[in-house]
């Protein structure tokens, strides 16, 4: 697992002066469980530098709503804003609570025109998201659940301190694009490997190794990548 200091990565990339300045326009916030960062249609406000936490960014057609990519510490919400559009038709929302740097879209966008670099480093993360994202479709279009869970559960505990992932079958439902029953056994399938311990509201990551074998290749990809960045 990452080794997670409770500082956001793309701040702490950034040359000192310039992580500074967006650590000075910014507010640390608290991002409360199923918190609303962004909601379809809707202007986005502002973005958050995640620090702690999930983040999941989920598409949806009436019902029926998929996980379309997974944001921790390493990244930032506002995908759609730092490729220049004004909203996203997809619901950005709190799934693992934790802390982040929120800062307005007027203040990003005059700290984007006055550094080139802060614009050049977030749209690689956009980069890096959207190639989570297309793993993600092709996970959930040849995958079986148990192995689409195995994945998900991986890319979670990137992002988080600790083994424990804490989490209800209602998210990881949405998650994976099933119903919760599929989820209740995909967790039986890989508990009886011995890879997780499964409780309510809680996953603990008992062979990290084995989660990844168990996945098969569909894990590792967009892992690359945010470590080529």
């Amino acid at each position: 697992m990452a080794d997670i200091t409770g500082t956001n990565k793309l701040i702490a990339a950034l040359p000192a002066e310039l992580g500074a300045h967006l650590q000075a326009i910014a507010q640390e916030v608290e991002l409360p469980l199923k918190l609303s960062l962004e909601k379809p249609g809707e202007l986005i406000s502002h973005v958050y530098f995640v620090d702690t936490g999930l983040v999941s960014v989920v598409a949806a057609v009436g019902r029926h709503q998929a996980e379309v990519g997974l944001i921790g510490y390493e990244g930032v919400t506002g995908l759609a804003f730092i490729l220049g559009a004004g909203s996203s038709p997809n619901h950005t929302m709190v799934q693992g609570a934790g802390t982040a740097l929120r800062i307005p879209i007027r203040a990003l966008t005059t700290a984007m025109a006055d550094n080139p670099l802060l614009g050049i480093r977030l749209r690689r993360f956009v980069h890096v998201f959207m190639v989570q994202a297309s793993q993600t479709a092709l996970s959930n279009s040849n995958g079986k659940i148990e192995v689409r869970l195995a994945r998900w559960l991986l890319m979670a505990h990137d992002r988080l301190q600790g083994d424990q992932v804490t989490l209800t079958h209602e998210f990881m439902a949405i998650m994976l694009s099933v119903r919760r029953q599929g989820v209740t056994v995909a967790l039986h399938e890989l508990e009886g490997r011995g890879l997780i311990r499964s409780r309510r509201s809680a996953v603990m990551i008992l062979d990290r190794a084995g989660l990844i074998e168990f996945a098969n290749g569909s894990y590792g990809i967009p892992e690359a990548e945010v470590m080529s960045h």
